[in-house]
């Protein structure tokens, strides 16, 4: 598996690393994880990738949201 492969499977979880929540990051470490793994049968991944980019999304939203705020 290449770089480039790795880095766009963990990337929901790099992204989540900019947010605010621990329990989101360790979230999307887990879907990282199974979509690296699921990742050996044709558009296995999709699922569990599409889910980790969602909760990352939604963390960093909430922590731009609230420096917003203030």
């Amino acid at each position: 598996m290449t770089a480039v492969a790795l880095l766009i499977l963990f990337a929901p979880w790099l992204l989540s690393l900019f947010g605010q929540s621990s329990q989101a990051k360790l979230l999307c470490l887990v879907t990282s994880l199974l979509a690296l793994l699921l990742s050996v049968e044709p558009y296995g991944a999709v699922l569990p990738w599409l889910v980790g980019a969602l909760i990352a999304g939604m963390s960093v939203w909430e922590r731009v949201r609230l420096r917003r705020m203030v």
